[in-house]
């Protein structure tokens, strides 16, 4: 899939990416306040400390280097991959995007995909893709928040519909991802994490012909530039704008 194997920020035109399948969650559970943000700040915490440790001691110059930072959030390979085991697992502490004024790009990935989201109070992850989300259904949940909306930033006289679902504060909900499948996360709020498993990641990474293990260089933009919050961070469908005809007559 990749051009460039190692390539860190390969743009893939969105005028001709058509993805193969449709991704798919699963509301999972919805927790007391306390209890969520006592997972979502364990959780985040390990990130942070990993961090923390390796601004402090990097990992030496060809060696699994553990911490690293993807466009949502901070991230930290929690189990790596070893021989006859080819799945992985990461752990990421969402940046929160109307902090920063900065949506992640929509992009996809070299392999499969199997998120669980996380979220304490005051905190949604709106989940985007450029085919629509299949929800499954749950007795834990009502219905979760969706609309759909235009993907921007594309190029001169190009239109791409954008598929928003949105996981509600104090929230747990399962995404697989398929191989190649369009998706875009963007937390609203401070309390958010990811639990990624990365099923064939040693696969991918020799199908693809990659150096090592990183989230980066697994990943393929649909986007050269990240656009600002008020793009990605709406929790429900825009407006819509009148047109003249629809202005009564004075």
């Amino acid at each position: 899939m990749k051009r460039s194997p190692d390539h860190e920020d390969e743009i893939l035109d969105v005028r001709t990416h058509r993805d193969p399948d449709r991704n798919r969650l699963t509301p999972v559970v919805r927790l007391p306040p306390e209890a969520a943000l006592t997972v979502v700040d364990a959780l985040a915490g390990l990130v942070r400390t990993a961090h923390r440790e390796e601004a402090e001691r990097p990992a030496p110059d060809g060696t699994l280097k553990r911490a690293q930072v993807f466009e949502e959030g901070d991230v930290f390979m929690l189990e790596p991959p070893f021989p006859g085991f080819f799945a992985d697992r990461y752990l990421m502490d969402f940046y929160d995007t109307t902090a920063r004024d900065i949506c992640s790009r929509m992009h996809l990935h070299t392999g499969l995909r199997f998120v669980r989201m996380m979220t304490g109070p005051d905190t949604t992850i709106r989940v985007s893709s450029l085919s629509p989300v299949t929800v499954r259904p749950s007795a834990a949940f009502g219905p979760l928040t969706a609309f759909t909306d235009e993907l921007p930033d594309t190029p001169e006289g190009v239109r791409r519909e954008r598929h928003n679902v949105i996981v509600p504060p104090n929230s747990w909900v399962d995404m697989q991802i398929p191989r190649g499948v369009s998706h875009q996360f963007n937390a609203v709020g401070p309390n958010a994490v990811i639990d990624s498993v990365h099923p064939e990641e040693s696969i991918e990474t020799l199908r693809e012909g990659m150096s090592g293990y990183r989230m980066m260089a697994q990943t393929i933009f649909l986007a050269k530039d990240r656009s600002p919050a008020d793009t990605c961070a709406g929790t429900t469908a825009p407006e819509d704008v009148p047109t003249p005809d629809d202005v009564p007559a004075p």
